[in-house]
């Protein structure tokens, strides 16, 4: 396995977003840990623009890492004001390019694929066209998440939107978790979604009965319930195929922690990762 088609691991910010911790910590942690990247939270990367200083561009490279994406949400939809959504994606990009990053990732709606008529679908579709022209001007690309509650809540939901969207920017991010609660299996999904996933997500939990825990407001909560998070290694989806399947494909991955004890769990979440690229590494 080259270097280049190597998986790289990132550290989201948003596992930090309930923790008092500055942006060089949290950079010098990452590189201490060997992560590649850090995948920045929107709000986060607006008030690092906020506060740069003049600076022309935010500089990873010397602690030798990359912003790999910036994970924020654009409204899309028939029941959203779609010109404060271009204004967003607008504002979004300048940061992106700020950063040094070319991907900015999304959510396809606030509904679930089940739930929308044919004009809704459509109105998202023409929506994130527009959205992709956007950003295809810039060099970025615009990154539709798998999750539920959106127009890519299952494999099926997921290929057709991107089926239908048909633009070259307009990509996914594979959440292997969103898609095994959804009742599809992992590695099929990644198959049959391969031509448009542009990244991935990596998260874990003990159960079935626990992926409660990572609806919106239950995260965003400080005193959210955390009940059935666990590590990679641990959970109910087994990461061990997913990993060796994806280890060659020269991707970012972030790690998504959103429990207790950030700091422990990611140095263990990314020594696991490491142990098993290595393995596969030496074969």
């Amino acid at each position: 396995m080259s270097e280049l088609s190597r998986l790289r691991c990132s550290l989201c910010t948003i596992t930090f977003r309930h923790t008092l911790i500055s942006f060089e910590e949290l950079v010098q942690f990452a590189r201490k840990e060997g992560f590649d990247g850090l995948e920045v939270w929107g709000a986060h990367a607006g008030h690092l623009y906020k506060e740069r200083d003049g600076s022309e561009k935010a500089n990873l490279e010397g602690a030798g890492l990359t912003v790999s994406m910036i994970s924020d949400y654009l409204d899309v939809g028939t029941q959203v004001n779609f010109v404060d959504t271009i204004a967003k994606c607008k504002e979004l990009l300048v940061i992106a390019d700020w950063l040094g990053t070319s991907k900015i990732r999304t959510f396809a709606g606030m509904r679930g694929s089940r739930e929308v008529d044919t004009v809704e679908f459509e109105e998202t579709v023409r929506q994130l066209r527009i959205l992709g022209d956007l950003c295809m001007n810039q060099g970025i690309e615009l990154l539709v998440e798998t999750h539920p509650g959106t127009l890519a809540d299952h494999k099926g939901a997921a290929y057709r939107l991107m089926m239908e969207v048909n633009h070259e920017a307009v990509r996914l991010n594979l959440d292997f978790l969103h898609m095994w609660e959804a009742g599809d299996d992992p590695l099929e999904s990644y198959e049959l979604l391969a031509p448009w996933v542009a990244y991935f997500h990596l998260k874990n939990v003990s159960s079935l009965a626990h992926c409660s825990v990572f609806q919106p407001h239950q995260v965003y909560a400080a005193n959210g319930s955390r009940k059935g998070m666990v590590s990679l290694e641990k959970g109910a989806v087994n990461y061990r195929p997913i990993i060796d399947r994806i280890s060659q494909s020269g991707k970012f991955a972030s790690v998504e922690w959103f429990g207790a004890d950030p700091m422990r769990v990611l140095k263990e979440e990314i020594g696991w990762l490491h142990q098993r690229l290595n393995r596969l590494h030496s074969v």
